[in-house]
């Protein structure tokens, strides 16, 4: 993964967050400890997933 990448997708994260501030709007996220635990959970899960080499082409299983 590229620092340089991660360092975007960051900046990218806070401007869009100040916005969202700026224009009072509710963020599209949880804003509390579990709902963002959650959000980190999925993620380590789909890259567990992802290491243990396993998964169903969900696509191609509906014949799409």
């Amino acid at each position: 993964m590229s620092t340089q990448l991660t360092v975007l997708a960051l900046l990218t994260g806070l401007v869009t967050g100040a916005l969202f501030r700026f224009l009072n709007v509710p963020i599209p996220a949880p804003p509390e400890l579990p709902g963002i635990m959650g959000i980190i959970g999925i993620y380590l899960g789909y890259r567990v997933v992802e290491r243990a080499g396993v998964g169903v082409d969900l696509l191609e299983v509906l014949g799409l």
